[in-house]
């Protein structure tokens, strides 16, 4: 557990994170302050801070069992000591972290006698298991468990609908939110027009992601949100015009970047996603509402494409590059990713 001092400050806004640990793999605590703010300040960000903790940040969990030997939900098997609906609420239960959008299929095969954890579950390489030992079932017998299964990565709370059980799929309630609990509080100090106010913030999370990076993520989701307010006059502005037509390069990042590659060692563009380039957060964002989520995917795109997207602009393509630039020559060639 790391603690530090709280110590007021009248200089310039600052964040803090005063005290971290972790009680388990599955949960993390983090306490958060940031001062100095005006009277009223703290609870307009705690309060949109705390939604946006809660509601919009993503996640990755099993979404659906399927077994042909299983007739229903209710039902129990013959060398397993849970039911299949025990079993099911505790795949429910596993926590996985993944920076892949959408589904994908995983499995379960043990052999009996034995208990099955989480460590039997065989998932593609960009899914991690947070803890290994979570519980799932106990074969008192000598026979086989096999479950296919599909993960999911969205956001939000999705109650399964009792008409999707077909074909031994069993849907499973779909808890994406990583987030255990926030709460914000405040602490005023100073008196009359000069008093201050300190914002406390408290996160737990499931240990799929620590209270840092969900803070980070959370105040990146919310400043996404405020973007249409930024260009509301730029949606207005007639590009038909002449004088706002601007005329566009046809080249691609593979040309661009040609010189950076050349000489280097070979570099699996797959596996960098656009979450670790820093990209400012509306440039991410845009991207990542264009389904662009690795590097692969960016260099796949020319510029004409990029300035297709919504609320994108030649500066960003400018920037884009200068960023591409600055870790192919620095981070990449250091092997930092």
């Amino acid at each position: 557990m790391v603690r530090e001092k709280v110590t007021v400050s009248t200089q310039t806004l600052q964040w803090k994170c005063v005290e971290s640990r972790a009680d388990s793999k599955r949960l993390y605590y983090g306490r958060f302050i940031l001062s100095p703010l005006m009277k009223g300040q703290a609870d307009t960000i705690g309060i949109a801070m705390r939604r946006a903790l809660l509601g919009e940040i993503e996640g990755t969990c099993i979404t659906r069992a399927k077994s042909e030997k299983i007739p229903h939900e209710y039902s129990t098997i013959v060398g397993i000591q849970e039911s299949v609906h025990e079993i099911l609420m505790n795949l429910k239960e596993i926590v996985l972290k993944s920076n892949v959008y959408g589904t994908c299929d995983a499995s379960i095969y043990v052999k009996g006698p034995g208990y099955a954890t989480a460590q039997d579950i065989i998932s593609p390489p960009y899914v991690k298991i947070v803890d290994n030992t979570q519980h799932i079932a106990n074969l008192t017998e000598s026979i086989d468990l096999c479950i296919g299964l599909q993960i999911e990565r969205n956001r939000g709370y999705r109650i399964k609908s009792p008409n999707n059980f077909q074909d031994g799929s069993y849907p499973i309630d779909a808890v994406f939110m990583p987030i255990r609990n926030a709460n914000h509080s405040i602490f005023s100090y100073g008196n009359g027009n000069e008093k201050q106010e300190i914002l406390f913030l408290e996160i737990w999370t499931n240990g799929s992601l620590t209270p840092k990076e969900a803070l980070h993520e959370a105040s990146r989701n919310l400043i996404d949100l405020f973007i249409p307010f930024f260009h509301t006059e730029e949606e207005n502005f007639h590009l038909d015009d002449n004088q706002h037509k601007v005329t566009l390069p046809l080249f691609t990042f593979h040309d661009k970047l040609a010189k950076l590659r050349k000489n280097k060692k070979k570099i699996d563009f797959n596996a960098i996603f656009i979450d670790q380039l820093e990209l400012p957060p509306r440039i991410y964002n845009c991207l990542k509402r264009s389904n662009i989520y690795t590097l692969l995917d960016l260099l796949n795109n020319t510029q004409e494409d990029l300035m297709k997207m919504e609320h994108f602009r030649l500066e960003d393509v400018k920037q884009i590059l200068c960023i591409l630039e600055k870790h192919f020559s620095i981070d990449l060639m250091k092997n930092q990713f």
